[in-house]
């Protein structure tokens, strides 16, 4: 156990400064490190099948995104967004800190949803124009819609994190959610303040842009669109109305889990490309437009699997795992939950959010009981630190995040890894003072 405990440390220290580092893609390093150290490990003859396994697992999510891609890719070029863009533009007035707060609003009432892909399509697409027109910094902006989704969708029953934390340890949505309420708000708040700090940074190096807002603005968010440079005769405004409605449509169906996502956002984008460019040449010039974006982010996905595949098919994840309950000391015990608290940023940050609540999580919950901790306590420390978790390059929607805002995940690592971990200590911090985690 010792050898794959060392051996699944070292292949994420080695991973990660690589690709902070800038020595290696996020493609290259996802995919040739995990198959070094399996190499290393003596996992060689079985690696292929550790691959396809992890690239089953993502596939769902890897149609996912390509589809999203194009689906809000079309109604970007049709214009959807624009009216939405000119009235947060009369209410900023070109002011950097009311943009940045403004962009924490709307992401934190998006993600609501539970779904990190919808939060950064929906945000990025209508807040990216007024970021590049003002020439502030697009990471405020990823930042800002990271750190919504990881508190909305994180702490919420309905979320992904929450969600499996319940139903690893059996526990009730009720119990679970109603206490953490105030820890919730306490993230939220956290965002806005960093929205404000990172926005005054802004208004001190640009100041307050003086924006006209005359109708014929149209053109100059063109210039500042979000995929690529749309032209004039792409726009459908007389379409507006019923590309809004296809969108709540599809929101909707989301939301409730009548048909799989993939599935969803695929019929969404058939519809989406025949209405606003019946005409089959418009509709192969926009799926190009929009081909590198979801390329690349669809190719990183399917690396990500490679990575997690190996990660689990060797059982180094196990191993780590078990290494970390045995060097808790007992003098700890009953502060438990906030050593889970803080340990889950580090272990959500390397491990995919299915390895760490349906396998570390158990043994957590089990090394608590020893203690008399309450598995709800455990359930509930464990997503505190999910700010952090969303940096890591195995989550999906922020590899769509970081193609959106046309930067790499190390950069977006670089700039909001402080942001992220504040978010999750004030969390943290609020959680034990209020009694939801010891």
């Amino acid at each position: 156990m010792y050898i794959l405990t060392f051996l699944g440390i070292s292949m994420v220290v080695v991973f990660t400064y690589l690709i902070m580092s800038k020595r290696l893609s996020p493609v290259a390093a996802l995919t040739i490190v995990p198959i070094v150290f399996g190499v290393i490990g003596g996992f060689g003859p079985e690696l292929g099948k550790m691959m396809l396994d992890g690239l089953k697992v993502v596939a769902p999510s890897a149609a996912l995104l390509l589809f999203a891609i194009l689906f809000f890719g079309i109604l970007i070029d049709a214009g959807l967004f624009d009216p939405l863009i000119r009235t947060m533009l009369k209410i900023i007035k070109g002011d950097p800190v009311k943009i940045a707060i403004g962009t924490a609003v709307i992401a934190m009432t998006v993600a609501l949803d539970g779904d990190g892909t919808t939060t950064h399509m929906i945000t990025i697409s209508a807040m990216l124009p007024l970021y590049l027109r003002l020439g502030m910094n697009p990471l405020i902006l990823a930042t800002i819609s990271l750190l919504s989704v990881s508190v909305m969708s994180g702490l919420t029953p309905w979320g992904g994190p929450a969600t499996r934390a319940i139903a690893a340890l059996g526990l009730d949505a009720h119990e679970f959610f109603v206490p953490i309420l105030p820890t919730m708000l306490a993230g939220m708040a956290s965002i806005l303040f960093t929205s404000y700090v990172l926005g005054k940074k802004e208004r001190k190096r640009l100041g307050v842009v003086q924006i006209k807002h005359a109708p014929e603005m149209g053109a100059a968010y063109a210039e500042a669109a979000v995929a690529s440079a749309i032209e004039d005769g792409m726009k459908r405004p007389h379409l507006r109305w019923v590309n809004l409605m296809l969108t709540l449509t599809v929101m909707v169906l989301l939301v409730m889990g009548l048909i799989p996502a993939p599935v969803l956002f695929l019929i969404g984008f058939v519809i989406a490309a025949m209405i606003n460019y019946p005409n089959l040449e418009e509709q192969r010039q926009r799926v190009a437009a929009h081909a590198g974006n979801a390329l690349t982010v669809v190719t990183l996905v399917f690396a990500a699997g490679i990575f997690a595949g190996i990660f689990s098919g060797t059982k180094m994840v196990d191993a780590v795992a078990n290494s970390l309950v045995a060097i808790i000391p007992e003098s700890l015990g009953s502060f438990f939950p906030t050593v889970v608290a803080l340990t889950s940023m580090p272990l959500t940050f390397v491990l995919s959010n299915d390895a760490y609540y349906f396998g570390v999580l158990p043994i957590l919950a089990e090394a608590g009981a020893v203690y008399g901790v309450d598995p709800l306590e455990i359930a509930r420390a464990s997503v505190l630190g999910q700010p952090v978790h969303f940096l890591s390059p195995l989550v999906a929607s922020t590899l769509l995040l970081v193609g959106m805002v046309k930067t790499d995940i190390g950069e977006l690592q670089r700039y909001a890894f402080k942001w992220t971990v504040f978010c999750s200590l004030v969390m943290i911090i609020v959680a034990v003072l209020t009694g939801v985690i010891a």
